[in-house]
């Protein structure tokens, strides 16, 4: 089995988001594993993250201030397969730092890091052939993004070399500013579930263990972002102890529901 297929065999999995290069990131990493994330999403700092709230986008501009590059991206990625060889890592961006060096380079890299999947945000189904054929050469799972407006007729486009894990953003909108009714995302869960064997996990605007619980009792995971974030805004190089905290709630939470 995959780490993927690992991970959500068990049951509802957490899969938590930090951004690389904002504040300790081994540390950080090394909490959320140790807080109980069955996946953890990397976020890849861009100058332009369209599809991220305020939380994200200053994570962005802080790890970018410190200098934070593709390489060290890389080398943050494969120290962690180094300590965490069981769980999943995705890296998650945007188009430009991954296809700017050529999508075959991106992907070997991914591979030689132990990255397991990539979501690209602004490559579109329609624009596969930026990404999608190298990743998958190389091994490494593209993530594609459902959203509501997904509709029956694109769908199977979505899908259509997809693997790892679908992620369903619950909001026509970013990260971290509101969360979808509940109702909304029971109906749209069912209809993906019906359309694919991918595990589907639903964010955007996930903050809180009883979101988090509603949710995993519809979907095969939840995603957790801009609440993690915030964590190490206010914390700095000290966010570790807090995230791990933070984690285990939200990790109780999703997983009582198995």
């Amino acid at each position: 089995m995959t780490r993927f297929e690992t991970a959500f065999a068990k049951g509802p999995a957490l899969v938590c988001f930090i951004t690389a290069g904002d504040g300790d990131t081994a540390a950080n990493l090394d909490a959320l594993v140790e807080g109980g994330a069955d996946v953890i999403e990397l976020g890849m700092p861009f100058t332009d993250p369209m599809a991220d709230g305020p939380a994200i986008q200053e994570a962005n501009l802080r790890s970018l201030a410190k200098g934070t590059r593709t390489a060290d991206i890389f080398r943050m990625a494969g120290e962690f397969r180094q300590r965490h060889p069981h769980v999943p890592l995705v890296l998650m961006g945007y188009a430009n730092p991954m296809t700017i060096r050529g999508p075959e380079w991106f992907a070997i890299e991914c591979a030689k890091a132990g990255v397991d999947g990539v979501i690209c945000v602004d490559i579109p189904p329609e624009e596969d052939a930026e990404l999608g054929p190298a990743l998958r050469t190389a091994g490494v799972s593209l993530i594609r993004l459902a959203t509501p407006t997904t509709d029956a007729a694109r769908l199977p486009a979505v899908l259509s070399g997809s693997s790892g894990f679908l992620y369903y953003v619950s909001v026509a909108g970013i990260t971290g500013m509101q969360q979808a009714a509940q109702a909304s995302i029971e109906q749209a869960v069912s209809k993906l579930k019906a359309a694919s064997d991918i595990p589907v996990a639903v964010g955007f605007g996930v903050r809180t263990p009883e979101q988090a619980s509603a949710i995993a009792k519809v979907a095969d995971g939840v995603v957790v972002g801009s609440a993690l974030v915030d964590v190490v805004k206010q914390h700095g190089d000290a966010a570790a102890a807090p995230l791990r905290e933070l984690t285990a709630a939200l990790a109780s939470a999703v997983h009582s529901v198995r």
